[in-house]
């Protein structure tokens, strides 16, 4: 097994979808998925910057392989009425157990308790995965560009369309980006954190943004902590922030989301 973080988190995957597969084939996910048809517009909510100027997709995250449990016990339906009364445009749930602690049930629960879009936060590296999201309720998946090759991003981008899911298609260079864009990607992450080391610098998605041209648009991940973050960040024309741990660990997370989004 390799040292990387991310290698691991994806040779876990892929033993995952193995077992998944094994107890529910393809074809019978695949039925279920074509019975689930109720989509909110992730894409659309964050296609243009809203009143503030500013779109937050809060996370629900309860730890992550660089700092451990941030919070075990959190409740998802408990934390998503908060983050929407905060005027969060959208959700983030991860659904990863082993690295995360995560599971569907919290994207489940999440997302019956608001009416916000959900993207499924979790590391996919087989069309399985996307079959499951769509059965799970989620209404939008992330890719990432550095777990996949560019012809299984153009693959996993169209079976996404074809089950109704938008895709946040995440990049951490300007390579990457460039594999982003030749896929046709309309909204791309930016993660200010290096999978591999998970090493941040929010000043990433500052330089980076720059270089992306309309229609695309971007979403600045990880390591915001405050307005000071999002002014910085605006200054470069990002005007969509997905925020974890910052909100995950206030005490008041409804209020924390109004003074990033400068209320």
């Amino acid at each position: 097994m390799t040292t990387d973080i991310l290698s691991r988190i994806v040779e876990q995957k892929r033993l995952e979808v193995s077992q998944a597969r094994a107890c529910l084939p393809e074809t019978a996910l695949s039925r279920l998925a074509e019975a689930q048809q109720d989509r909110r517009p992730f894409y659309d909510v964050l296609a243009s910057p809203g009143p503030s100027g500013v779109n937050i997709i809060a996370e629900i995250k309860r730890a992550s392989p660089s700092k451990g449990l941030i919070r075990s016990q959190l409740d998802p339906s408990i934390y998503a009425r908060q983050y929407e009364a905060g005027g969060a445009n959208a959700l983030s749930v991860l659904t990863d157990a082993s690295f995360f602690h995560g599971s569907p049930a919290d994207l489940a629960q999440a997302r019956s308790a608001v009416r916000l879009p959900v993207l499924r936060k979790d590391f996919i590296v087989d069309p399985y995965q996307i079959l499951e999201s769509a059965v799970m309720g989620a209404d939008a998946i992330l890719l990432i560009v550095r777990i996949l090759s560019p012809s299984q991003l153009r693959e996993y981008m169209a079976l996404a369309t074809d089950y109704g899911l938008d895709v946040l298609v995440e990049v951490h260079s300007v390579p990457e980006l460039e594999t982003a864009v030749a896929a046709n990607a309309r909204l791309i992450g930016i993660n200010n954190r290096n999978l591999q080391t998970f090493d941040t610098d929010v000043g990433r998605a500052s330089v980076m943004a720059k270089l992306l041209r309309p229609p695309r648009v971007s979403v600045a991940e990880s390591g915001i902590q405050d307005r000071k973050d999002i002014e910085r960040l605006m200054a470069a024309g990002v005007f969509n922030f997905l925020i974890g741990e910052s909100i995950v660990r206030s005490p008041d997370p409804s209020q924390f989301i109004r003074s990033l989004k400068g209320y």
